[in-house]
């Protein structure tokens, strides 16, 4: 469960944006999505094979 403190005379809008900012960094949007569809788990690896040679392709572009 998500909790949220209010200061006193904190506004609402400030609240909300925590709450959001919490209910985002808990993952349950990212994970429901991923469940919606099977994925194979070769389809699995293959992305995370393509993603860690992009992220090291941009590292050696920093160099």
């Amino acid at each position: 469960m998500i909790i949220v403190q209010v200061k006193e005379g904190e506004n609402i809008e400030r609240a909300l944006k925590k709450f959001k900012r919490k209910f985002e960094k808990t993952g349950i949007v990212r994970e429901l999505r991923s469940r919606k569809t099977f994925e194979k788990p070769s389809v699995k690896r293959r992305e995370q094979k393509n993603k860690a040679i992009y992220v090291q392709h941009l590292q050696l572009e920093e160099e």
